[in-house]
């Protein structure tokens, strides 16, 4: 191979030859094919980041919890009767805000359960336990 041939060969690999008219076409689709999605993602990005923005923005304050929900004034106790069943003996009791379970068995040898309202001093339910 001569000097002059060993050039043009070197400048062939350097230069981009012009690309057939069917692979221009098919590159330029490529290309705005490409382009559209990203603006359509950057576009949904864009609405998710206003939406979170938006909500906590106009997310209201909890309102704060009352320590108690049952009425009572300073300096009084609360006092009231619960009516269980005849020969009903406490096995255990629980209270949660203004509620209280009592599991109690009764004459029979049953377990129930009986739901205490005290705010409205009133019994609101009970809840046999049995076996299948």
């Amino acid at each position: 191979m001569t000097r002059s041939q060993a050039e043009d060969a070197s400048t062939d690999d350097t230069v981009e030859k012009p690309l057939d008219p069917g692979l221009e076409k098919v590159q330029r689709k490529l290309v705005r094919f490409i382009a559209i999605n990203l603006g359509l993602l950057f576009l949904a990005l864009m609405v998710v980041i206003v939406a979170l923005v938006y909500k906590s923005r106009s997310a209201k304050a909890p309102a704060p919890s009352l320590t108690s929900e049952i009425p009572v004034h300073a300096g009084e106790q609360l006092a009231g009767d619960i009516v269980l069943p005849v020969g009903a003996k406490i096995v255990s009791q629980s209270l949660s805000g203004n509620r209280l379970s009592i599991d109690a068995e009764l004459v029979d040898g049953a377990r129930t359960i009986f739901v205490y309202d005290i705010a409205e001093r009133r019994m609101i339910g009970h809840f046999s336990i049995r076996n299948k």
